[in-house]
């Protein structure tokens, strides 16, 4: 079986949150043997500090020296399921570099549930499933990684994981040494069968494994928010699952986004917000649904009936700002924003690369029922790119 290529942009880790690129303006800390503390540099505005705050940011921050960005990828659950092997992951990750997806970023290339054998080795070892991993994690990580890409695997913070896979609760150690042994790169740790014991007591464990084995692996929590791992979670992952699983359905993506928006002060480089995985292309919604908002930001405001006209934003770096016009009606709807109100200055230009005129005070567009608009606002004197 292949990956369908068509189905690749579509199937990427959805994490909506401001990534600050490395260039002029607001710096991510450099990876280095021991990383820095990680920090978001000030916003260079009251107005922007005072909408975007970011003042719960790093209390509690894991600094690995990972996620300076949010994650980025391909994750092979939402379409495939259990119905993976080894071909699947080559051919996706030829993929990813053959249509472009890995030059923007788009570099994890993660394997989610029924990878590894019903049963452990006899040395209690996790091993591949020898049917559709029969070349083995460590040559599959050798191949991704020739691609210039990295290799996610997944498991469970219990005793077995959501497919009746063996869990690595009370095995943290050891699963930790085999995963960079295979030179995997992310963990995706899931929370099926825990035996009732509480998240802040299950995922250290492994974090505390993962960084002694001197490989730097992402460690991705999923235990669904329910223990709102934003309050918690920086200082044992770089990503936690805000909200529980998310479905091929708009009920369900507009609802996470609403979820994920009241923890946007906690996410951070480093640190971030996970509220699953995007699911364009799977059929379950129509074209202007699986439009993906990109960015986190914040919800600025709420117009027409019931607040259904929605304004998202998020300040870049080199002084650009990013606004989402995204209509939740069941209309089609004109949504106007003044500038001021997203914390740009209501008196000065700003420009867009496909608008012909530069903007100031108030902007606005006709956006399609369930679509969304995606706009990249840098002062007029200078180019912006989106």
């Amino acid at each position: 079986m292949e990956a369908p290529p068509r189905r690749l942009r579509l199937l990427l880790l959805l994490v909506l949150a401001v990534s600050l690129p490395a260039t002029n303006g607001w710096r991510p800390a450099a990876v280095s043997s021991a990383p820095p503390p990680l920090r978001i540099q000030p916003l260079p505005t009251a107005a922007l500090r005072r909408i975007y705050d970011t003042s719960d940011y790093g209390k509690l921050q894991l600094n690995n020296g990972l996620a300076l960005t949010p994650q980025m990828g391909w994750n092979s659950w939402n379409f495939f399921a259990c119905n993976i092997n080894e071909t699947v992951i080559r051919a996706t990750a030829d993929a990813l570099v053959s249509t472009g997806l890995a030059d923007l970023g788009y570099n994890y290339v993660n394997i989610d549930d029924c990878w590894s054998n019903v049963k452990r080795g006899n040395k209690d070892q996790l091993l591949p499933d020898p049917k559709t991993f029969s070349s083995g994690i460590k040559a599959l990580a050798d191949y991704v990684h020739g691609k210039g890409l990295k290799l996610g695997i997944y498991s469970d913070a219990g005793i077995f994981t959501c497919q009746v896979r063996p869990g690595s609760l009370h095995h943290e150690k050891d699963d930790a040494a085999i995963f960079a042994s295979w030179g995997v790169d992310y963990l995706k740790y899931d929370n099926c069968y825990n035996l009732g014991i509480k998240p802040k007591e299950r995922y250290p464990p492994m974090r505390d494994a993962l960084n002694s084995t001197g490989r730097q692996i992402f460690y991705s929590l999923c235990e669904w928010g329910q223990d709102d791992p934003a309050l918690w979670a920086g200082k044992v992952g770089n990503s936690w699952r805000t909200t529980d699983d998310i479905q091929d359905t708009w009920k369900s993506m507009t609802d996470i986004a609403d979820k994920n928006n009241k923890w946007a002060s906690y996410a951070g480089p480093g640190g971030w917000n996970d509220p699953d995985m995007l699911e364009v292309g799977n059929g379950g919604m129509n074209f202007a649904e699986y439009h993906p908002l990109g960015v986190q930001g914040r919800r600025i405001l709420g117009q027409g009936k019931n607040g259904c006209q929605e304004v998202w934003a998020g300040p870049l770096s080199g002084n650009r700002l990013t606004v989402a016009l995204w209509n939740r009606c069941a209309e089609t709807a004109n949504i106007t924003v003044k500038l001021p109100s997203v914390g740009l200055d209501g008196s000065s230009a700003y420009s867009h690369e496909t608008l012909s005129e530069n903007v100031v005070g108030t902007f606005g567009a006709q956006v399609d029922v369930h679509d969304c608009k995606m706009y990249i606002f840098a002062p007029a004197v200078t180019v912006a790119a989106s």
